[in-house]
């Protein structure tokens, strides 16, 4: 059973604080002996608003760990800051290095050919390999005594040994024997790490792994596909091999056996892995603990922020944040209770006497003692009540964040039967076999198939974006589509509000694209639990891409679609809400057509199903 804590350490201990945080973003190299990577007191702003705050973290070496939260929430910022791109506000960061950061496009000119960008990622393991042999050399030529070749603890070591065994900076001496052994040991340890007397099988094995071993050596990177660029980009880092990995939707464009390539790696590097991903099954395949930065139980009166730690894979860490999400709720509602109770028993107890009960009639003496004794009694329960209450005020915690469940889809229309898209032996030259298919009112499709088999190239033609080669397509032409590309972009100068309203006016039969939605308008549109109120008034090109996809799919919703067309619907989407997405979309009475490589979707879908080759 995942173990849940609020500490911000992934090994169940605060992490250690490697610098005073008034230095922000203090690195430091980790030796051999300390490969975890650290953080302490990690905090960010951006102009509008505040991203990270007071996050502390420990990602053991050996032990992948997932970075989870809501979209927005911080992770790509986080590994940024991590991978020594950002500066945060304050807080300390020790990492093992080389640092390796997968980039979503590699950062070399469209001009380099496959060949320069794999000699780019082997650079280091061919470097370390002539440092090591210039050293070995060295230390041959040495000839150091016992003694030396192994200094005792009382001999410091160099601090910044120059390589080759050449003298330290701004030194005229030569390195004595222990300081050249103590170099090779060095170069040894980090070549080791790197392994790189395995390079050049390790780059046969990535290439072979990813798909890219059938593109020639001479290609270059203009003349690939976008997703092949993006697996090029993963497979430079592999075959690199930096000590620490920061991984952000690394599985992106990879199918079934890329994703298991992948996951194997993962488990098997030895450094640090933090893993920023949306695909669920990968997550529960490739990692042992996961960190999520949504808000978690703490006292009202702390700052909001940190990260919580869970055990276990994905699915572990699903039950186990249900199950916290509960218990907090329950705490909440018992402690507002009590205070309510307290609050009314402070009030009770500041009053004489007791309620409802009449003035006593005793002689003069009788009354003086019974008042005294009544007074005293009304005084320590009202210190008492008064001490419980500023307590439970003290140590309450905050109010559950309310989330965004996704509330519900529009209601669905047409018969049921009814043929909405029918597809005779369609195909498009180079990108898409023949395929046929029908899908009626009410019916659940889902399209499958590795990268390149023509999943959104069916989706184009099926709802008229693109002309088949050969075959037809017929379907209603009132036909009502709602269409989730898979590259949303954001409308310049437009905010969340206006988008939405654009959408509503769409779905009520306003002409949208002559109509430019009103900039003042006020009103709130409907938001499916998709969109939060606070992010109305803010520019689409502000949100992230997870929050870009809600809100489109949101406008889609507001237009009343009678079929959902859906591109990979779970891609950028916080893993709670497209779980919540799924269970939405299978109940929903309206018919579905699905294209997803997501295996947790697939694995869970009870619709139909066609798999594209």
């Amino acid at each position: 059973m995942p173990s849940h804590s609020s500490a911000a350490s992934s090994a169940g201990a605060p992490a250690a604080r490697s610098a005073s945080t008034s230095n922000p973003a203090a690195r430091a190299d980790a030796g051999a002996s300390g490969l975890h990577l650290r953080a302490d007191g990690i905090s960010l702003s951006y102009p509008d608003r505040r991203v990270l705050t007071d996050v502390d973290l420990v990602v053991p070496a050996g032990r992948p760990t997932g970075l989870l939260g809501e979209n927005g929430s911080g992770k790509t910022t986080l590994l940024r800051i991590l991978a020594g791109q950002l500066s945060p506000d304050s807080g300390t960061v020790i990492v093992p290095k080389p640092v390796g950061l997968l980039h979503q496009e590699l950062p070399f000119a469209g001009t380099t050919t496959l060949a320069e960008v794999v000699e780019d990622a082997l650079s280091r393991s061919r470097r370390l390999e002539r440092e090591l042999t210039a050293a070995g050399e060295a230390l041959a030529e040495a000839h150091p005594s016992a003694d030396e070749a192994h200094p005792s603890a009382d001999e410091a070591h160099p601090s910044a040994p120059a390589r080759h065994g050449s003298p330290a900076a701004g030194s005229t001496t030569a390195p004595t024997p222990a300081q050249t052994a103590q170099l090779y040991d060095r170069l040894l340890a980090e070549a080791t790490l790197a392994d790189v007397w395995n390079a050049d099988r390790r780059t046969e094995d990535v290439l072979h792994g990813l798909h890219l071993d059938d593109v020639p050596s001479t290609t270059r990177l203009e003349e690939i596909s976008g997703g092949q660029r993006e697996r090029l980009a993963l497979a430079h880092l592999l075959i690199a091999r930096p000590t620490t990995r920061l991984l952000d939707e690394p599985t992106s464009h990879l199918d079934d056996d890329g994703a298991a390539f992948l996951a194997a790696a993962v488990r098997a590097h030895p450094g640090p892995v933090l893993i920023a991903s949306h695909d669920r099954a990968f997550l529960d395949d490739a990692t042992a603990a996961q960190l999520d930065l949504d808000p978690a139980e703490a006292p009202l009166r702390t700052p909001v922020g940190g990260l919580t730690s869970y055990t276990g894979g994905f699915s572990d860490y699903l039950l186990a944040r249900m199950d916290a999400r509960e218990r907090w709720e329950q705490r909440f509602r018992r402690e507002q209770d009590e205070l309510d109770r307290l609050r009314e028993a402070v009030k009770d107890a500041a009053q004489v006497g007791h309620a409802g009960r009449g003035p006593r009639t005793e002689a003069r003496a009788s009354k003086k003692f019974y008042a005294d004794r009544n007074a005293k009694t009304v005084s320590r329960r009202l210190r008492d009540a008064r001490a419980w209450l500023e307590q439970l005020e003290d140590e309450q915690v905050r109010k559950p964040p309310a989330e965004l469940p996704f509330t519900r889809l529009p209601v669905a229309t047409g018969g049921a039967g009814t043929v909405l898209l029918a597809a005779t032996q369609v195909a498009v030259e180079d990108r898409l076999d023949p395929v046929s298919l029908s899908l009626s009112a009410g019916e659940k499709l889902l399209i499958t198939g590795a990268n390149g088999s023509g999943k959104s190239t069916l989706l184009d033609v099926l709802t008229g974006r693109l002309q088949p080669t050969t075959g037809s397509v017929s379907r209603p032409r009132s036909l009502r589509i709602g269409y989730l590309g898979q590259d949303d972009e954001a409308i310049p100068g437009r905010t969340v509000r206006q988008h939405l309203g654009a959408a509503a006016s769409a779905g009520e039969g306003a002409d949208a694209a002559a109509t430019e939605p009103d900039p003042d308008s006020r009103e709130v549109p409907e938001l499916f639990g998709l969109v939060h109120p606070r992010d109305l008034d803010r520019p689409l090109e502000l949100l992230s891409r997870g929050q870009l996809r809600r809100v489109m799919l949101a406008g889609l919703l507001l237009e009343g679609p009678e079929l959902l067309v859906l591109d990979e619907p779970t891609n950028h989407l916080a893993l709670v809400t497209a779980t919540r997405l799924e269970t939405a979309l299978q109940e929903w009475g309206g018919a579905v057509l699905i294209a997803s490589h997501d295996r947790w979707l697939r694995s869970r879908w009870q619709g139909e199903l066609l798999a594209l080759h």
